[in-house]
């Protein structure tokens, strides 16, 4: 490992112990680093505005950073073991490139606020990623509604045949949860959108930082005001954001439940590409459904990540280094719920509804509510209704269509307003 930033002369550092103090914080900051190269440039340019840098050296360090994220990109610049962090990566690279021009980068500035910054900023791009997958899982769904009104769906409740539903109402159902979910991830990153960069240790310094500067130049909403407070949100907005993707998951979960049961030999109702399966080491005949199950499934790691932070922030205000393992738990979070995200709209695209097993799956006593509404309708009243309906002789077999053209409650199978739904949809970009 490279010089410590925080190494004193007669210091000796135990490898054990800072082992154990950067745990996989090298790792981890690869998600952050090009954020924090980001933020450094803007802290540079606020440096120059109140004249602790020159135009010269901005240009210098603002030159050298640039250097450094095409290295990151390219690969050719990794973030590994010789690093404590991205921090001290960064200052590095800058110092070696540009010797004390490159150690005045962290004038004003410590490492708190600088994960604090470049953590909001990847978790503000986390969220409207998220978001935008929402809106793509929404989209197919309304799409697919749309054009399968006509064909009915066995409804459940209790897991038992209850009414003639249909794909549409299927499909909108799901829509309308993902565009609500997308809504709440924007809301989130507006919610967390505050520039932390400039509250320091959570102290403030004896510095006039330009903080409005760079809140406008990392594109943020508002800034974090308070120096306190801006250790006081680490966790909490994390935690936020989490809450906002497992609103999401929730959702897929559902879905992913609904698949694993109607693409069984039981139900039958839906075909899935041989591409969304895999196939048995031992039995010849299996193809399982592994894509949708682990769908379902991935709701636990997000749930897992915000318990584990949750536990963290049992503490008193100021910055406590039990913090660092938020990281882990929030980037974990987001990888697998984003990856996951990502495979939906394809899956959704893709499945292919089987008619005839649906259609068999429909039996006279799921029109018994049809008949229990048509007698109230006619000026029975609705209890008595309820008893005549429920006698086994007056089910009858009728045509599920007509059932579903009949259904004109909003939000029925006659009325889904989808151009409804549709206009939310594109009010979230």
């Amino acid at each position: 490992m490279s010089g410590l930033l925080w190494a004193k002369p007669g210091t000796d550092v135990d490898a054990d112990i800072q082992n154990f103090l950067a745990g996989e914080d090298v790792i981890l900051d690869r998600q952050f680093l090009r954020y924090d190269i980001r933020a450094s440039s803007a802290h540079a340019e606020g440096l120059q505005r109140i004249g602790v840098l020159s135009a010269t050296e901005l240009a210098a360090l603002q030159d050298a950073l640039r250097v450094l994220d095409a290295q990151v990109v390219s690969g050719q610049f990794v973030l590994d073991e010789r690093f404590e962090d991205c921090h001290s990566a960064i200052e590095s690279f800058l110092i070696e490139r540009l010797g004390d021009v490159g150690k005045k980068i962290h004038t004003g500035r410590s490492r708190n606020d600088q994960i604090l910054v470049a953590s909001r900023l990847w978790l503000k791009d986390r969220l409207e990623h998220a978001a935008q997958l929402c809106v793509a899982i929404a989209k197919v769904s309304l799409e697919r509604a749309e054009n399968e009104q006509a064909l009915p769906l066995p409804g459940y409740t209790h897991m038992q045949r209850a009414m003639v539903s249909s794909a549409a109402m299927w499909w909108s159902g799901f829509a309308e949860g993902f565009i609500d979910d997308a809504q709440r991830l924007q809301a989130t990153a507006a919610w967390i959108d505050a520039n932390p960069l400039g509250s320091a240790a959570g102290y403030g310094v004896n510095l006039a930082l330009d903080r409005d500067h760079t809140t406008s130049a990392l594109g943020f909403g508002r800034l974090q005001i308070a120096a306190t407070y801006a250790q006081l949100s680490r966790g909490k907005f994390e935690l936020a954001a989490l809450e906002a993707l497992g609103s999401a998951m929730l959702d897929l979960r559902r879905l992913a439940w609904d698949l694993s049961l109607f693409t069984s030999a039981e139900f039958g109702f839906v075909a899935l590409p041989a591409k969304y399966t895999t196939g048995s080491s031992l039995m010849p005949n299996k193809r399982n459904p592994d894509v949708v199950e682990l769908l379902r499934g991935v709701y636990a790691p997000i749930a897992a990540a915000k318990t584990e932070i949750e536990q963290l922030l049992s503490l008193p205000s100021g910055y406590h280094r039990d913090l660092q393992f938020s990281k882990a738990a929030v980037v974990r979070g987001f990888t697998q719920g984003l990856a996951a995200l990502s495979l939906v709209p394809g899956l959704l695209g893709d499945l292919a509804w089987v008619p005839e097993r649906m259609k068999s799956a429909i039996e006279p006593s799921m029109f018994a509510t049809d008949l229990a509404v048509e007698l109230a309708r006619d000026g029975m009243p609705f209890r008595d209704a309820y008893r005549e309906a429920a006698n086994p002789q007056r089910w009858e077999a009728r045509d599920a269509v007509a059932s579903l053209e009949a259904r004109v409650s909003p939000g029925a199978a006659a009325c889904l307003r989808i151009s409804d739904l549709r206009g939310r949809l594109n009010a979230l970009g």
